[in-house]
C-alpha cells in the first residue's frame, strides 16, 4: 500500500438487491459494475479470517510462502520467464521504511526462495520484466530499469547484494502498478477516490519506453494488473479492514463499463498479480509484520495461486 495513500475511503453506500453483490465504492454515478460478495460467512480454508467470497475461494488456493515478512512488505510482482534456462522466477518488489528496497526471487515451480537483491529505496509498487530489462516503480511517478544480466548475477550471489539502476528514472503519468505483456509495459496510477488511468509503453531493447496513444481506464484502488491475450485482470484494495476486489476486463478496453466485465471480492490488502505456467500469482501485504500488528481483516502470508483460465 503506497505511503501517500493517506486515508481509507468509505465503504460502498448501496447494496445490490440480488445475487449477493454490492455496488463498488467511490465509482462515478454512471458506473454499472457490481462485485460478487456472496460468501459462506465462515473462516476461510487457506487464509486467516472470514472467507472473502465464494467466487474468490473457488478460483484461488495457497501458493508459495512469502519470504522476509518480518522486515519487508511485499508490493509488486513480475514473472521472469525461464530465468535460468528452464524455470520461471517470481520477482517480488518489497519495501522497508528507511532501508533499501528488495527484489525477492521465488521459484514458481518449487516455491523456494532463490535469492534477494537490494536496490535503492522505493515503495516498489510495481515490477515488470521484458526485453532484457527489469522495471521497478521508483519514487513518485517514475520507472527505474535494471539489466537482467546484472540482476541474474546478483540474484545468484549469497547475502543481499546491491544493484544500481541504469540511467535516470523515466517520468510517467503513473507508476503505482506495472506489468508487461510481450514488448509492452503498462503503468498506471492508484486513486483511492475513483477510477484513474494507465498507459501502454513500447519497450525497446535498450530499455527505452515509448508512450502509445490513448489511456486505459482502471478501477478505483488499483494495486496490480495482469495482462493476458484476452483479459486485463486488476487487483484492487485499500485499508487494513476493507475487502479487496478482482476485476476481469476485456484486454485493450479503454473503459471498464461493459457487459463482459466481472468483479468479485478478495481478501483484504491484495497487491500485485502476475502469471506463470498458466497460473496467476497474487501478492498480499497483510502478512508483513507492520500490518499484522494492526490486526487486518485477513492475514495472508503466502502468495495465492489460481488458474488464469478460471479467473
Amino acid at each position: 500500500m503506497h505511503t501517500w495513500k493517506m486515508k481509507a475511503t468509505a465503504v460502498a453506500a448501496g447494496v445490490a438487491a440480488a445475487f449477493g453483490t454490492t455496488a463498488v465504492a467511490a465509482e462515478p454515478a454512471s458506473a454499472a459494475i457490481s462485485c460478487s460478495t456472496a460468501s459462506s460467512g465462515k473462516l476461510a480454508s487457506f487464509y486467516s479470517g472470514l472467507s472473502a467470497s465464494y467466487a474468490y475461494d473457488s478460483r484461488f488456493a495457497k501458493g508459495p510462502a512469502m519470504p522476509e515478512l518480518d522486515t519487508y512488505t511485499p508490493q509488486g510482482i513480475a514473472t521472469w520467464y525461464s530465468w535460468d534456462g528452464g524455470n520461471d522466477l517470481l520477482v517480488v518488489g518489497a519495501y522497508r521504511a528507511g532501508h533499501d528496497a528488495h527484489l525477492i526471487g521465488i521459484d514458481a515451480k518449487t516455491g523456494k526462495h532463490v535469492g534477494t537483491v537490494a536496490i535503492a529505496a522505493t515503495h516498489a509498487g510495481g515490477v515488470a520484466i521484458t526485453q532484457g530489462w527489469a522495471f521497478v516503480a521508483g519514487e513518485g511517478n517514475t520507472i527505474r530499469k535494471y539489466r537482467l544480466s546484472e540482476l541474474k548475477a546478483a540474484m545468484k550471489k549469497p547475502g543481499t547484494p546491491y544493484l544500481g539502476q541504469v540511467g535516470a528514472a523515466r517520468e510517467v503519468y503513473g507508476a503505482s502498478f506495472l506489468t508487461s505483456y510481450g514488448d509492452n509495459l503498462y503503468a498506471g496510477r492508484f486513486n483511492e477516490n475513483g477510477r484513474d488511468k494507465m498507459y501502454r509503453y513500447k519497450v525497446g531493447t535498450d530499455g527505452s519506453l515509448t508512450t502509445q496513444p490513448g489511456a486505459y481506464e482502471v478501477p478505483s484502488k488499483t494495486q496490480g494488473l495482469l495482462v493476458t491475450g484476452s483479459r486485463f485482470v486488476f487487483s484492487t484494495s485499500y485499508g487494513n479492514d476493507n475487502r479487496g476486489n478482482i476485476y476481469v476486463v476485456d484486454a485493450g478496453a479503454r473503459d471498464i463499463d461493459r457487459a463482459s466485465t466481472r468483479c468479485y471480492r478478495s481478501p483484504s490488502m491484495n497487491e500485485g498479480i502476475t502469471e506463470s505456467g498458466g497460473y496467476a500469482y497474487l501478492v498480499f501485504e497483510s502478512g508483513a509484520a507492520q500490518y499484522v500488528a494492526k490486526n487486518p481483516r485477513n492475514i495472508v502470508r503466502n502468495l495465492h495461486k489460481g488458474r488464469v483460465s478460471g479467473l
